[in-house]
């Protein structure tokens, strides 16, 4: 199998790319989990975070943004002491202020699924690219997700991370046209 060439390295990657990387993702939980593990990972790489996803979705509550709105200063001190997650101040308060962000579309009658794939017009955009040379680092969707997350209160959201969180999410198929990959998540759903 010719895999994109970014997940080679380690199986866990590489099983991430099999498996998820690019399958489209509705779910709203599942959102919220990955843009904040999106925003983690800034100034870092993917693999850094992946390999403590685990430990970040038992001590994040599995994402709950229900409980995660509601960590107080003991809670984000505990975060700031585990070795297991990434310890950083500015993205663990980011966290928090997501997840209220999050509440506060969900009480105006927003699904975040919904709030998202409105950027692609609710489909995955199937792109064709023959080099990982010729994908984007962001896009005009990803500058107008960016934009619209911020006025809606998130954090750790520049348009970058939006463009990674768009791929991830099968929002857009950025599977090298000679990744088998490519033709799979064309059809798939996750979520």
């Amino acid at each position: 199998m010719e895999r994109c060439p970014w997940c080679e390295g380690f199986d866990l990657y590489r099983a991430y790319h099999d498996t998820e990387w690019g399958v489209p993702l509705y779910d709203n939980r599942a959102l919220f989990e990955l843009l904040i593990l999106e925003g983690a990972q800034a100034g870092l790489s993917w693999s850094t975070v992946l390999k403590k996803r685990e430990h970040y979705r038992k001590v994040f509550d599995g994402f709950v943004p229900d409980l995660i709105a509601y960590y107080g200063d003991e809670k984000v001190a505990a975060l700031l002491a585990d070795p297991g997650i990434i310890r950083n101040r500015a993205k663990i308060a980011a966290t928090i202020r997501n997840a209220q962000a999050y509440l506060a579309l969900q009480e105006a009658g927003q699904s975040f699924s919904d709030f998202l794939w409105k950027f692609v017009d609710g489909a995955p955009i199937q792109n064709t690219w023959g080099a990982l040379s010729e994908v984007p680092a962001r896009t005009p969707r990803s500058d107008a997700m960016s934009k619209a997350l911020g006025r809606a209160g998130f954090k750790f959201v520049g348009s970058t991370i939006c463009y990674a969180f768009m791929q991830a999410s099968g929002m857009v198929n950025d599977h090298l046209v000679s990744c088998p990959r490519h033709l799979e998540v064309q059809g798939g759903r996750q979520g």
